[in-house]
């Protein structure tokens, strides 16, 4: 079932707590990008894994504090999992796939997959035989589904950066407790929502290259990517919430007006003076994309 065919951007977070500026500001650019291209924008909730009850209710009353809109309705991935069952489906019929039984720690501890980067799976259950992975569900060993990867490493398209040449390893599709993957699910639904421009921080680059060749296994369209960069604190790490004062709700005890974080957001991206407060459409009027900051914004408690 296709939710839309029409080209459009889209912002897609994780219900496990309040936003925080720096995800206000990907979202802002998201926004922005969609909207300059005469696309529509679409809005997912990514709730698949790490729910907290109330945070979706709350993130996207923030979004809207700050001036974003967005067309259609929310879509859910928890409404969305026969869809991602059909695609695993689709990639075990052609053989694309293999039971895997290692545990997190396991794959940790295992020495990673030639010529990968840290992290990628080694491949450790890529050739298991039908005796050997009779005996591992025999232990009680539920497996995760990974994909058979035929390729070491593809390329997308980045409109910050251009081409981007990235490693493809085996993911994992579906988890041993049932649990559909991000990388799977991502494109799925992209491709549903007629999503064709995909922007988010730039810690999601290295992802890009797995889930674009993912797509055209499936015969799915891989959109243009915008890697943005991130929001840091002021030791120069990701912000996070533990770093003070970073949600709307902090900022509105602050003093600050949605509006007032709003310009200064829009200031930290070269659309906006300091103390400005510009309309939505007034950052539309203004936003170039080539003129974007290349560097992380470093937020600091004031």
């Amino acid at each position: 079932m296709s939710l839309d065919v029409r080209g459009a951007g889209r912002f897609a977070p994780s219900p496990s707590g309040d936003l925080h500026l720096g995800n206000l500001r990907t979202a802002l650019l998201a926004w922005l990008f969609a909207r300059s291209s005469g696309r529509d924008f679409r809005m997912r909730v990514e709730d698949l894994d790490r729910v907290r009850p109330g945070a979706a209710q709350s993130q996207l009353a923030d979004l809207a504090a700050i001036g974003l809109d967005w067309d259609g309705a929310v879509v859910h991935q928890s409404d969305r999992l026969s869809h991602y069952d059909d695609a695993v489906d689709k990639l075990v019929a052609a053989d694309l796939t293999y039971e895997c039984f290692c545990t997190r720690r396991e794959i940790q501890q295992a020495v990673t997959a030639p010529h990968g980067p840290d992290g990628h799976y080694p491949g450790t259950c890529r050739d298991l035989t039908s005796e050997q992975r009779r005996a591992k569900r025999d232990a009680g060993r539920p497996p995760a589904i990974r994909l058979r990867s035929e390729v070491a490493d593809f390329e997308v398209h980045d409109l910050l950066r251009g081409r981007h040449r990235g490693p493809v390893d085996d993911v994992v599709l579906r988890r041993g407790d049932g649990v559909h993957a991000y990388n799977l699910a991502v494109i799925v639904d992209d491709a549903a929502q007629g999503v064709d421009q995909v922007v988010r921080g730039d810690d999601l680059l290295s992802s890009a290259p797995r889930q674009a060749y993912l797509a055209t296994l499936l015969g799915l369209p891989v959109p243009v990517f915008a890697h943005v960069p991130l929001a840091l604190n002021g030791d120069g790490k990701r912000l996070a919430k533990r770093d003070g004062a970073v949600t709307l709700a902090d900022q509105r005890a602050a003093g600050r007006t949605p509006d007032t974080v709003r310009g200064a957001l829009a200031a930290s991206l070269g659309l906006a003076e300091p103390d400005e407060s510009p309309s939505m459409t007034t950052l539309l009027d203004r936003f170039d994309p080539g003129a974007l900051p290349r560097t992380p914004w470093v937020f600091t408690r004031s």
